[in-house]
């Protein structure tokens, strides 16, 4: 079983590890205790959107980032799961280009471009 809180508090480890900061330093600047902290990155503990939004805050990620992170994370362990088990994989469903929307502007004014690591939104 893929646990959300568990792949959650990965990324955020990563997160914290790849700035060279220790717990104490992001439970102080997130104003959370070290040991909740700490709890919330072995998966242990279900982190509230307000916790999430400090610990962005203190580690300067936005959280859409964090949750794209998770989002890889989670769709890679679904797919090992798959193939332990000899399970056919199912195709993600991209939304249609109708469905984009963007602060008050038309879906048929919006364009999408892919460059090969992210996907930018721009009004045209």
């Amino acid at each position: 079983m893929i646990l959300l809180r568990r792949l959650l508090g990965d990324v955020l480890r990563r997160q914290r590890q790849r700035q060279g900061r220790t717990l104490r330093e992001v439970s102080s600047s997130a104003r959370v205790s070290l040991g909740y902290l700490s709890e919330v990155e072995r998966g242990q503990k279900e982190a509230s959107s307000e916790l999430l939004s400090a610990i962005c805050d203190a580690l300067d990620v936005r959280m859409s980032e964090l949750m794209r992170e998770v989002s890889d994370d989670l769709a890679l362990a679904e797919l090992a799961q798959s193939a332990a088990a000899n399970e056919p994989v199912p195709t993600p469903v991209r939304p249609r280009l109708g469905s984009v929307s963007v602060a008050g502007v038309p879906p048929e004014r919006v364009t999408i471009k892919a460059p090969a690591e992210a996907v930018d939104v721009v009004a045209a």
